[in-house]
């Protein structure tokens, strides 16, 4: 959604005789005096300011969402008050997409339903009815049917919809909670991740499992996790769970996968068909991303790409924005500003532009240099 860009604060601590918080902007901006310096206007945006804060949720944010051709940007979790109010859910929403012709946005909900938005009028054209369990995740398909979506639940299913048809149009059953969804960009595979740490595709036209990846901390390693998380325990150090995967995410080309873990880590892997991950010559795991952290409050924090595919980022609980080179899996950029956890950060489809959602009922947009 758009807002109005506040004026952008120097990035340095200020004295306060009144005792108010103080203002940390996301990026930092040049100095005042050189506003009107060529030296110092150098844009990469069609942003009004080359750091913009969103404010009107009365809540945290928990997720956001650009519009295909990068001219609405979409957030949920709290009221907000800006050119839509999406309202219809009777609790909160904890994932939203559009679909691939900007027409409609669907939500999922601690409610157990999806609803189907009119992105234009904000008017709720539809809702998804038939999960038992909080609806955690939803994604649609890229490049397919912009009617057709797919989300992830609590109640240890998947589920296929489209928005043509009354009630589901399939269902993959799991033996434990998913918690992230992502739908291949042809419409023929679903992957999920859960509180397994094993990543499930599965084949949407034969409705079975086809393969699981496995790369987060796994059962080999519980024995040692679980013997430090006992003396973690022993000094009323509070842990989250280590292996839980937030969120996943497709990357352009359609060739990887993205995945956010709460092992602290983000993953890419190798979905193309003819990789042999049996035969121990190439493993789908590919790289793994360092620096993003969760904490207690065990959010579903997210994972994204850029448009081109070469950067990738993720929601981290250390109030920072982290954004890696996917090629090498060196941190690009580390950019404060908000003042509690990063549950999503997503990058603008065709501009040089990265946005986050905050806990701290915050929104940032800026550009990247």
């Amino acid at each position: 959604m758009t807002a109005a860009a506040e004026a952008p604060q120097p990035n340095k601590r200020q004295r306060q005789d009144d005792h108010e918080s103080l203002a940390v902007s996301l990026y930092n901006p040049p100095p005042e005096a050189a506003d009107h310096d060529p030296r110092f206007n150098i844009r990469t945006s069609s942003l009004a300011s080359s750091t913009m804060k969103m404010t009107g949720h009365k809540g945290s944010v928990y997720c956001l969402d650009y519009d295909p051709n990068g001219e609405v940007l979409c957030s949920a979790g709290g009221t907000c008050q800006n050119i839509n109010v999406l309202s219809g859910h009777k609790n909160a929403i904890l994932d939203l997409k559009f679909t691939n012709d900007s027409e409609k946005i669907i939500t999922a909900s601690a409610d157990y339903n999806l609803g189907v938005y009119d992105s234009n009028t904000g008017t709720r054209v539809k809702r998804f009815m038939g999960h038992k369990g909080i609806v955690n995740a939803v994604d649609i398909c890229r490049e397919g049917n912009p009617s057709l979506a797919v989300s992830a639940s609590d109640d240890r299913t998947c589920r296929l919809w489209d928005v043509r048809v009354r009630g589901e149009v399939g269902k993959f059953e799991d033996d434990y909670q998913i918690t992230a969804v992502a739908y291949a960009n042809d419409g023929k595979m679903v992957y999920t991740g859960g509180i397994d740490n094993c990543i499930t595709a599965w084949d949407a036209r034969q409705m079975r499992r086809s393969m699981a990846m496995k790369g987060h901390l796994g059962r080999s390693m519980r024995r040692y996790a679980l013997s430090i998380l006992c003396c973690l325990i022993h000094l009323n150090v509070r842990v989250a769970s280590i292996d839980t995967i937030t969120c996943l995410s497709l990357n352009p080309k359609g060739t990887h996968l993205l995945s956010n873990s709460m092992d602290g880590t983000l993953k890419t892997w190798d979905i193309r068909p003819f990789i042999d991950d049996a035969s121990g010559a190439k493993k789908r795991h590919d790289k793994t991303f360092i620096g993003g952290t969760h904490n207690a409050e065990k959010g579903l924090l997210n994972c994204a790409w850029s448009a081109d595919g070469t950067m990738v980022t993720g929601g981290s609980a250390d109030r920072i924005v982290h954004i890696w080179d996917e090629m090498s899996a060196e941190e690009l950029y580390c950019l404060p500003g908000h003042a509690g956890c990063v549950n999503s950060v997503v990058f603008h489809p065709t501009q040089n532009i990265v946005a986050s959602a905050s806990s701290d009922k915050t929104i940032y947009a800026g550009e990247l240099s």
